[in-house]
């Protein structure tokens, strides 16, 4: 893998522990003037939070791969006077939008991260402990006792990041889709004539008719078999779980395109059957080697449940269509 590209990482696990709340207090008053005053212990501050916060600006989860364990900051004990311990500090953890907190032993899914700025307490920190001038009664005037804090939580969680987009492009390797999303959008993916040209998911803000846009999403060519480990498509098919719309491409010199696509439906269906659910176009890639008459015989072989059309990347042809079809198939 090119190392430009290793900075993109998209599942880690990391160990977490919120703060252990501060002990209350049990002083008594004492001063010149009072011998044997009552209870005046403050409370124990609270113990610090593990937070997760998104950010708009980030893409990856490289940051934490090198950061494991994740500690909140402990909270101060009571003293005398009624004065309360310092509470502890949280500790963030950002992460781009997308992101998928899980715990690690269960899986079960405990938030997602979708806004920027968007905040959910992993980890929440112990409370501290009351001071012991919270226990005076009628009948224990001088209690000599407070509460402990309470005591840290820690586990570990798995934080799995599925990239936002509009639309998914799917297809095999060399399908053409790292051409389509670097001729319709800013986004510059590498581009060669040989599988596995793309590593890792890339995005690009497609522009559209009175300032309209929405967003694309290439990933790594799927091969016959991705669903069972096979090629780089299994490790990143979860990016395209989000998408509302996948845009297949199969290249007009295919064998035989509707095979192809079937291939491709099949995939998807043993990694997550949910996804056939999704609204689906086909695009026929690299259609400028392709005359009309080719194209009406082509045409008669292809599903009839799916939007079909013939497109060209580098000729720039059928992508005004395209984009019309998939504004019409996201705001439907």
């Amino acid at each position: 893998m090119r190392v430009k590209n290793s900075n993109f990482v998209d599942y880690v696990k990391i160990f977490c522990r919120s703060g252990r709340g501060g002990a209350g207090s049990t002083h008594f008053l004492r001063d010149k003037t009072t011998s044997k005053g009552g209870p005046d212990g403050g409370d124990g501050g609270h113990g610090g939070n593990i937070i997760v916060r998104g950010k708009e600006q980030m893409w990856t989860l490289l940051h934490l791969r090198y950061q494991k364990h994740i500690f909140a900051q402990h909270g101060g004990d009571g003293t005398g006077n009624h004065r309360f311990g310092k509470d502890g500090e949280n500790s963030y953890i950002d992460v781009p939008l997308g992101t998928i907190a899980r715990d690690a032993e269960s899986g079960k899914i405990l938030f997602e991260i979708t806004d920027d700025g968007e905040e959910f307490t992993m980890v929440e920190g112990g409370m501290g402990g009351r001071g012991n001038s919270h226990f005076k009664s009628s009948t224990n005037q001088t209690p000599r006792y407070a509460q402990p804090g309470k005591e840290e939580t820690e586990g570990w969680f798995v934080l799995e990041l599925k990239v936002l987009a509009d639309i998914g492009l799917v297809g095999f390797p060399n399908a053409g889709k790292s051409t389509l999303l670097s001729v319709v959008s800013a986004a510059k993916p590498e581009i060669a004539n040989y599988p596995f040209t793309t590593l890792v998911p890339n995005l690009g803000i497609v522009s559209y008719r009175n300032h309209r846009s929405f967003i694309m999403a290439d990933i790594p060519g799927i091969i016959e078999g991705a669903a069972e480990g096979k090629g780089l498509g299994l490790q990143f098919l979860r990016h395209i779980e989000r998408n509302s719309t996948l845009l297949f491409m199969v290249p007009a010199d295919a064998d035989d395109i509707t095979k192809e696509y079937k291939i491709l439906l099949k995939e998807l269906k043993k990694y997550n059957p949910e996804l056939l659910d999704k609204d689906r176009i086909l695009a026929i890639s690299k259609s400028d080697m392709l005359d009309e008459e080719l194209k009406e015989e082509i045409y008669k072989e292809l599903p009839k449940d799916i939007n079909s059309l013939f497109i060209s990347s580098v000729a720039q042809k059928g992508l005004t269509e395209l984009k019309d079809l998939i504004w019409k198939k996201l705001n439907q």
